[in-house]
């Protein structure tokens, strides 16, 4: 559901990104573990890491 929202919310704004489903790529779950994390969806830009779907801080991260 979030990892929905995510998605769709870079695509409204213009945001080019790369997908990596952890459910059929097992080196995507494997970068997800070395972040630390186990939920998703995660997102990194400009290597600030945003876990979950975080509008504001998806904003603050493409400013930055």
């Amino acid at each position: 559901m979030f990892c929905d929202q995510a998605k769709e919310y870079l695509s409204q704004k213009g945001i080019q990104f790369h997908e990596k489903d952890i459910a059929v790529d097992r080196s995507a779950l494997i970068d997800l573990k070395k972040l630390g994390y186990m939920t998703t969806p995660v997102i990194v830009i400009d290597g600030s890491v945003i876990v979950g779907f975080d509008a504001d801080k998806i904003d603050q991260a493409l400013q930055g």
